[in-house]
């Protein structure tokens, strides 16, 4: 499963709103991920080869972390349940972590 160029600009800006919203650094993203800050970026801009591993797995946890942080997360339109069917049969995709927000 690829990205054409306007799915991996649309599934950036939807990756970047939602890391907006949830409210975290770059760096916490990164530590909660097991991710260098670098290979967020990376992966939010979806600049270069990356693994789409990752890309789930990052749209996963921004997902949890907008709605724990009391928000309604942006909806994404390229990595849909039905998208994720498909890359199941693909790669072997891992639940994301979750960030522990301080009370």
């Amino acid at each position: 499963m690829s990205l054409d160029d306007a799915q991996r600009r649309r599934t950036s800006d939807e990756l970047r709103r939602n890391a907006d919203l949830c409210g975290l650094t770059h760096g916490a993203m990164a530590a909660d991920l097991g991710f260098t800050t670098d290979h967020l970026r990376e992966v939010v801009a979806l600049s270069g080869p990356q693994d789409p591993v990752d890309v789930w797995l990052l749209r996963d946890y921004l997902e949890q972390a907008v709605r724990d942080a009391g928000r309604d997360p942006e909806p994404f339109t390229v990595l849909t349940p039905a998208s994720r069917r498909m890359a199941r049969m693909w790669f072997r995709l891992r639940p994301a972590p979750r960030h522990i927000f301080a009370a």
